[in-house]
Formats: C-alpha cells, structure tokens, sequence
C-alpha cells in the first residue's frame, strides 16, 4: 500500500502522531510504520525516555490469559499476545523465560474458587493443569497449597526492555520520538487533529492517544464523552534477599478473591535474578504517585470529587481498609505472602520501585474490567489498558490500527 497522506500539507507535520511512549503506543507505531512505510509518524512522550511509567513498573510476567472473562477484549488479545511477545523477542534477541505459574488454593474456600477459575481458562483455551496438594508441592517444596492450577505457558520478560527495542526499530525505520514533550491540548477539525505541545503544535492527519494515567484527561479534551475516570491505584512490591535461588522455580500466585478487585500478592521470579513480591492496590495522591510523599492536590481532587470512587469504595471498605494497612505495616503485607509461603521474613523484604495502575472506573463504581478505546472523528483514545496490556501490545496495537483506518 502506497503512503496515504491526511489533510492538506500546510497543516500536517505528520500523517499519524501517537501521544504516549508506552509499550502499547510504540507497538502501534511500528504496526503503522508496517503498513504505511512512507507515511510520516510521530511519537510523542513527555517523558526523557520511553516506557517510564506502567510500561516499565509492572511484575514483568508474559500472561497466559487464565483469568479473563471468555470472548473479551483481554481474553482474545492476550491469547494471541503470549505467541506475539515471544516471537517479537526471539527475532531481536530479547530474553525471556516460559517458567510457568502455580496459582495456589490454601483452604477449602479457595479450593473452590479454583474450580471456578479452572472452568474460565478451559473456556479461553487456555492450557491448564489441576494439581492436588501433595503433586503442587512436590513441584514446589516452599508453598504451602491443598490444590494448585498449573498455567505452564506463562513466562516472565523485561517490558521496559521490550519496549526500547521497540522505540529502536521505530526510529531506525525513518519514526520519531519526540521526548520531552507533553500535550497539553488541541482540537479535531475537518482536516484532521492539531495538538498543542510544550515543544510547539503538532497536526496530523490521524492520532492514537495511549496517555495511560491521563488517558481520560486526552480523551475529554479532545471531544470525547467519557462515562468513567481514571482512578490510579498504586502497587508497591518488594524484592527478596537472603532466600536461595531456588526458592520457587514457577510465578507462584493466590487464587484472587471475587469480593476483591485485584489478583492479590504473587511470588514472582525476575529476569535478572531474585524475587519480588507484590504488588497490593493503594490508592495513590497522585496519577503518577510512585510514592506516598508524592501528592497532587489536582488529581486527589479528581478521584476524591468523583461519584464513582466513593462506590468503589463502600462495595470495597473492607479490602481498601486491610491494603492500606498492609500497606503501612510491614508486618501485616508479610501474612499476606504468608498464606502461601511462609519461609520468607520481614528482614527478607527490601524496597523495590511500585507502580502505579492506570484503572478506569465507572460511574457506578464498578471498576472496568476490559479494554475501552474511544473513536472520535480523527482519533482513537485507549481508555483503559491494565494487565494485561504488555503482553497483548501487539495484537493490541493491531487493532488500534483497524480502527483508526476504518
């Protein structure tokens, strides 16, 4: 296909501009670069360096796709996900490692539970294997389990490393990246869409907004009429020391709780060596509040002031009450790894870097649990892209692009 140019050229700088170099908008550019060689395509990152945000602070794990619902956004892209990650890093020699994951019942409640869990993976297609007691801990001396599921098709890689050799074959390609650069608005017009940027305006013919914590922000601006928001949940980990390498050989996860949002505290291996574990779900004073000393008064107000959090909230106030005392006492996010690994101690746990969780929550209160991308005249905004975006970047950005072209 020859280039397909958008808009009359004085007012173009680019034919496509992708706002966020994160690992799913970098993967969108190359899919475009792929289709359009010749087109001119922009990234724009506000940051001095690609994947410095949910891209580069997450477990690093290649998911199998056990838990999401049969026929969604998550269930299809990660399918096909796990084959592209492992292709893209097998052609640019980018290591990774199948090391397969133990999801761990401790008691009867979530023996049963498993079973549950165990009926959604068959229905995705999902390989998965029922462990009893005596065979999960055979594969693994150091957890305490009564049953076990065995995904042995996870695996665990660097996404902050994957998305660099990503911004690589992009630039390398005739792309670019412009760092530093931060939208800060813009229009849709009949020609196409212009953005202003704190290094000058910027108009295309099309664009792909992937801002991640600010997506709903980019989105508004830009026209969208959005029934949710943004709300960042802050993930914080720890790494292991003192314990052998040996100490789990599989991702070692609990089975998650319905009543609760989130997967839980999991045991996971890391490429260059060690553990960590993590992460709980905080709510955090800022949408890039990596820290509890890091608050913005502008996006508390945001979460504080919507209707929807405060749903959240009251279905979740037990939860959101035992993560933040999980975590602001060590001791209490330890019983946590506890339930299924109870050699690691409290001197065992060091400080790692957390990550923050771009989620999107409704009106209702209802944390959504898909994919949301968000078509407006010229553009196409993804909304909400959580676990398990990294391993689906590709197939992800696939569709990004028969959108955008549609």
């Amino acid at each position: 296909m020859g280039i397909v140019h958008f808009g009359d050229s004085h007012l173009t700088s680019s034919d496509f501009v992708i706002t966020g170099g994160g690992i799913v908008g970098l993967a969108t550019a190359l899919r475009l670069q792929s289709l359009h060689p010749g087109a001119r395509i922009s990234v724009l990152e506000k940051e001095p360096a690609v994947a410095r945000h949910q891209s580069g602070r997450n477990s690093g794990v290649i998911h199998a796709g056990v838990y999401y619902a049969p026929g969604s956004h998550k269930a299809r892209f990660c399918a096909r996900g796990v084959s592209s990650t492992r292709a893209f890093c097998d052609e640019h020699g980018i290591p990774y490692r199948i090391c397969g994951k133990l999801i761990v019942a401790t008691d009867a409640a979530e023996l049963e539970r498993m079973g549950t869990l165990e009926t959604r993976a068959r229905a995705n297609g999902i390989v998965i294997e029922r462990l009893s007691g005596e065979e999960a801990r055979r594969l693994e001396p150091n957890i305490k389990a009564v049953g076990a599921l065995l995904s042995p098709t996870t695996g665990i890689v660097d996404y902050g490393r994957v998305a660099e050799r990503m911004a690589e074959l992009f630039r390398d390609r005739g792309g670019e990246i412009r760092l530093d650069t931060e939208v800060t608005g813009g229009a849709e017009s009949e020609a196409g869409v212009r953005l202003e940027t704190t290094a000058g305006e910027i108009s295309a013919g099309k664009a792909v907004f992937c801002g991640g914590l600010h997506a709903d922000r980019l989105a508004r601006a830009f026209g969208a009429s959005l029934d949710f928001r943004i709300v960042p949940f802050r993930g914080e980990y720890f790494a292991i020391k003192n314990q052998p390498e040996d100490l789990v050989q599989h991702l070692i996860y609990p089975v998650p709780d319905p009543a609760r949002p989130f997967l839980g505290v999991h045991l996971t291996r890391k490429m260059n060596g060690g553990f960590t574990v993590g992460p709980n779900a905080v709510l955090a004073m800022a949408r890039e509040g990596y820290t509890n000393g890091i608050i913005s008064v502008k996006d508390l107000a945001d979460s504080l002031s919507y209707r929807g959090f405060w749903k959240l909230m009251r279905r979740n106030a037990g939860a959101a009450a035992e993560e933040l005392s999980a975590s602001l006492v060590r001791q209490l996010y330890l019983r946590k790894v506890h339930k299924y690994c109870d050699r690691i101690r409290l001197q065992d746990l060091a400080p790692y870097r957390a990550g923050v969780r771009a989620q999107a929550v409704g009106a209702d209160g209802r944390m959504i649990d898909d994919f949301v991308f968000v078509r407006t005249r010229h553009a196409l905004h993804v909304c909400n892209a959580p676990s398990p975006a990294a391993t689906s970047a590709l197939p992800i950005a696939e569709h990004i692009v028969d959108e955008l072209l549609a």
